[in-house]
């Protein structure tokens, strides 16, 4: 057996939360390892939906590009009622604005933003290694030393789970899993083509509790079939292209994945332990209505992945104890909102059918939490701990803020003469994510250090009529919003963030 002690993080689970936190470590320079233990890369459908705010994470990594190229928008709902079908829209399809750029949810089956997120790690350098699971892990004052399925011990400084709803790294630490699983009440879900069903529809037979979603660049259809309670499933694919047809009379063939899913609703009562940290569906699971669950596991593995290379490069340990008290609470919130769409589902409400501003996960903030008290200086639009909006702007090589964010550092803002020429003064450490600076200011001529807002928009977006400095977190939220006082002000609030 092989022990190696130059590992920063072990990330056990290559989804979508996995692959995002190793990206994200992998870009600010650490040491990781990501190990599965299924024998390969997911192939199904399963979590087809990615919410706007996620969408912006993937422009952060530099993927979204790719991921729009191959999804799709949403289709309008089909539903057919006997002999008639009726078109329904499902949610409201709004048009970019200066501060959402991706308002809209894109359909993209899982096992292609798996692959996209996959493609970028191997970009990155890495190899998943797959085939290979979790034995045990031994937690020591400075490191964890785990032991693989292949016999190999791997030392790390810390261990992620992020292996799913069975998480065996959840397991091992003995915390509770909360929830219910209703084993009574079961859905199939089948990627299939089915002859004769148009494509601009997501088809629906209420009477039936059955669906059929077309997927993006493909013949293919995503089918969910609920099933009555007491009724076990035969999953030979002959045996379910008859269910189908008894229900819609339909043929469906070519069948790639299929999956008996039960409601699992569950939260765990820890995302950390010492070094053995949870994310994704190893910490919550959610039904399937509104397309939650992969959402926010990326958002946790985001952001889990600056908290952890800031405590490696040595940031005090409670930033790392914030991932949980930030998180937590969105997960149990989502967890309720899912719930309550599954729930107007199961009953055929229209009403379950129904997407709006919430399910999109822009308004999430982390405002009252430890790294945002809720007391703190607000400007007029923004609180600390809020998303950090995007706006128009004029920089070399950009015309918005999101391109002067993308990156894995901090970003500064100084608005007006006062904070502008505080801010080339302030202090900040060179060990972990740098700061970068910019001082906002109105008209042309621009110079590496400085962005101009022609419009005005940057500052109305931002809620900014006087002198401020706004620090940007390198997961898109503000950090903090500082008005006077400022060089003392900026060392404490940097405090928090920064290695000492």
């Amino acid at each position: 057996m092989t022990e190696f002690q130059d590992i920063d993080v072990l990330v056990a689970g290559a989804g979508p939360t996995g692959s995002t936190l190793a990206a994200d470590l992998l870009r600010r320079g650490l040491r990781v390892r990501v190990v599965d233990k299924s024998p390969h890369a997911f192939e199904g459908s399963r979590a087809k939906g990615i919410q706007p705010r996620t969408q912006e994470v993937f422009e952060d990594l530099g993927v979204l590009h790719e991921a729009h190229a191959e999804g799709g928008p949403y289709p309008l709902a089909g539903l057919h009622l006997g002999p008639v079908t009726a078109p329904w829209k499902m949610q409201q399809r709004s048009k970019p604005t200066p501060d959402v750029p991706y308002p809209n949810i894109l359909l993209l089956p899982q096992h292609r933003t798996d692959a996209i997120l996959h493609r970028l790690l191997a970009r990155l350098g890495l190899d998943i290694e797959y085939g290979v699971a979790l034995a045990s892990f031994e937690q020591g004052a400075d490191g964890v030393t785990t032991t693989l399925s292949t016999g190999e011990r791997v030392r790390s400084k810390y261990l992620v789970g992020a292996d799913g709803g069975a998480s065996a790294v959840r397991m091992a630490t003995g915390l509770g899993f909360v929830g219910d699983t209703d084993d009574t009440d079961k859905t199939l879900i089948i990627d299939c083509t089915i002859d004769g069903l148009s494509r601009d529809r997501w088809h629906m037979w209420p009477r039936a509790s059955a669906g059929a979603c077309p997927l993006p660049h493909s013949d293919q259809f995503q089918v969910m079939i609920r099933l009555k309670a007491g009724d076990t499933p035969d999953l030979e694919h002959a045996a379910l292209a008859d269910r189908f047809h008894a229900l819609t009379g339909l043929k469906l063939r070519d069948i790639t994945w299929t999956s008996a899913f039960r409601p699992n609703v569950r939260l765990v009562e820890h995302y950390r332990v010492g070094r053995v940290v949870l994310a994704g569906d190893a910490a919550h699971v959610h039904t399937p209505a509104g397309a939650q669950g992969l959402n926010t596991g990326v958002q946790d593995a985001y952001n889990l992945g600056w908290k952890l290379a800031q405590v490696i490069a040595g940031a005090p340990d409670s930033l790392l104890d914030s991932y949980e008290a930030e998180r937590l609470p969105i997960a149990a919130g989502v967890l309720g909102k899912s719930s309550e769409l599954y729930q107007s589902l199961s009953k055929h409400r229209v009403a379950g059918l129904k997407r709006g501003d919430e399910e999109r996960q822009l308004g999430l903030s982390y405002t009252g939490g430890p790294l945002a008290p809720a007391d703190a200086p607000a400007t007029k639009t923004l609180h600390v701990g809020d998303r950090a909006p995007d706006a128009p702007c004029t920089a070399p090589g950009t015309r918005r803020l999101f391109d002067i964010y993308r990156g894995p550092h901090f970003t500064l803002l100084a608005f007006g003469p006062n904070a502008t020429e505080a801010l080339p003064n302030l202090m900040w450490p060179a060990e972990g994510a740098e700061l970068h600076r910019y001082a906002v200011r109105g008209g042309h001529g621009i110079d590496s250090d400085r962005i101009t807002d022609d419009t005005g928009r940057l500052a109305d977006i931002y809620g900014v009529d006087g002198d401020a400095l706004v620090l940007v977190r390198p997961d898109g939220y503000i950090g903090a919003i500082i008005t006077t006082d400022w060089a003392d002000s900026f060392a404490a609030a940097a405090k928090a963030f920064t290695p000492r």
